[in-house]
């Protein structure tokens, strides 16, 4: 599944990269702690977390994570944002929850990494 496809299903706002759309997503990660998502050895992974702050850009650039997922209405701040540009990550807002967004993905075939 694309990323243009997950932004469109789960209603969400593109906020950086969305030049990096047509990438391909086949595994999701659901947390708040970014130690955990450090241990992660998946490629093409979304990342869906409600940590709205330089370090979930800065994990998610040394993890290889493919897009972030802002749940439960967070938004990201311009220095989010610009990091991510630079580091092309995709930056994604949804507005429900984690819980809700993780099972909309794994209905649609996204799959775990545990």
């Amino acid at each position: 599944m694309t990323l243009q496809q997950i932004a469109e299903l789960l209603n969400a706002r593109v906020v950086a990269r969305p030049d990096k759309l047509y990438r391909d997503i086949s595994f999701a990660f659901a947390s708040d702690l970014m130690s955990d998502v450090l241990t992660l050895e998946q490629r093409k992974i979304i990342l869906l977390t409600g940590l709205a702050n330089i370090q979930a850009v800065r994990t998610a650039e040394m993890s290889d994570v493919s897009c972030i997922l802002l749940v439960r209405n967070k938004k990201a701040s311009p220095e989010m944002i610009r990091l991510a540009e630079e580091a092309a990550i995709v930056i994604m807002e949804y507005d429900g929850s984690m819980f809700k967004a993780s099972g909309i993905l794994y209905n649609a075939g996204i799959q775990p990494i545990y």
